[in-house]
């Protein structure tokens, strides 16, 4: 294929992008890409835009155009691509597709390949960076209703727990037994107690020497007159 070939190549595809070919040589041109990505809802940037430089070698479509890809100047720098970084590896991505169209007019099939292939690593590294988000919110999850679980029972945790509380329990009954002994003691003190025999001086005071003294009396008649019945 000859100058005029490609020359009618490039009208087909000035007609197909007319706003995104700049022309840069008789034999060379830019074409601009905008990439479809679903942006994040707090992401307000535009979307990210390569540019693909190509030139027809006199040989071509024989052998495969020259490219290069570059970022339109001052353009935001996107989370998720870099021409710098990715530019070699999106060109990689092409070269089945140029081994399979040589002789052919190949650049239309070139530009949209390059397109689903940024726009590929594009998603595959928005779910990545999902996937990681969603580890950390179950890790948080799983961590927050740890808070409200107890601990899992093994045979070692049981073991432990059941001789804690039989010390604890036998504990108890000692205690228990102490305060029962110490009860029945003070309750055996009390009732082991002699009462006090009350001093003349007290039986005076509390009005007592009287009637003692009348219960004597009156025991004493009744005695003799025991004595007089008897004889």
């Amino acid at each position: 294929m000859g100058r005029e070939e490609q020359a009618e190549e490039r009208e087909v595809l000035d007609s197909i992008f007319p706003d995104e070919i700049t022309d840069l040589s008789e034999d060379s041109f830019r074409v601009s890409i905008v990439l479809d990505v679903q942006q994040e809802d707090d992401d307000d940037t535009p979307p990210p835009t390569i540019l693909l430089t190509l030139s027809f070698p006199e040989a071509y479509p024989e052998v495969a155009p020259n490219l290069n890809l570059s970022s339109p100047h001052n353009a935001p720098k996107h989370s998720l691509i870099d021409v710098s970084e990715d530019g070699a590896s999106l060109l990689a991505s092409l070269e089945p597709t140029i081994q399979d169209n040589l002789g052919m007019q190949m650049i239309f099939t070139l530009i949209t390949t390059l397109k689903e292939s940024a726009e590929t690593l594009i998603v595959d590294r928005q779910e990545a960076k999902q996937a990681v988000k969603d580890n950390e919110a179950r890790k948080a999850e799983e961590a927050e209703n740890a808070k409200f679980q107890g601990e899992a029972v093994t045979r070692e945790s049981f073991l432990k727990w059941r001789e804690e509380w039989k010390r604890k329990l036998q504990e108890d009954q000692r205690r228990q037994e102490e305060k029962e002994e110490e009860a029945r003691k003070k309750k055996a003190g009390a009732a082991g107690k002699v009462e006090e025999r009350l001093t003349g001086r007290q039986l005076w005071e509390r009005g007592l020497v009287g009637k003692y003294e009348e219960e004597d009396e009156e025991e004493l008649e009744e005695g003799v007159a025991a004595l007089k019945v008897e004889s």
